[in-house]
């Protein structure tokens, strides 16, 4: 955690319980004098606690990666930009209208949209593939763009 916190321009933690090794590497970032970042995350997950701690002790927010470009000062290249997702209609899935920003299992995804399990896993595989959705250890959630 020293070694990494110390190489690095800043720390980024996206989920972290309060008793994380995260929290860890963060107050290293910080004894390193580097930059500290934060996603906030539901009231509701455990996991979310540790980032809000942060935050509360003045982490930066980041909601979206020119959040930390910016608090960086380093410009945003064309290698990182990623195509216009918000652009594209919404995907012709039943799963879509249950996906939203905080991770849901296939099973519940299964009975909410009354797919079989299989049906529901090559679905959400298609839009992991399309960049649409992400899969956390929680489940699944929409790609923010």
């Amino acid at each position: 955690n020293r070694i990494i916190s110390g190489l690095s321009l800043g720390t980024l933690v996206v989920e972290a319980s309060l008793n994380s090794g995260s929290l860890i590497t963060a107050r290293l970032a910080l004894e390193h004098n580097r930059e500290v970042f934060a996603m906030p995350g539901s009231i509701h997950n455990v996991q979310a606690r540790g980032c809000h701690l942060l935050l509360r002790e003045g982490a930066c927010l980041v909601e979206q990666v020119q959040d930390v470009l910016d608090a960086l000062r380093l410009p945003l290249t064309a290698a990182l930009e990623e195509p216009e997702a918000s652009a594209q209609s919404a995907p012709d899935t039943p799963l879509w209208r249950w996906l939203g920003t905080d991770p849901v299992s296939p099973d519940w995804l299964a009975q909410q949209s009354g797919l079989g399990v299989p049906e529901v896993l090559q679905q959400l595989l298609d839009l992991e593939l399309d960049g649409r959705v992400l899969a956390a250890p929680a489940g699944y959630c929409r790609r923010q763009p």
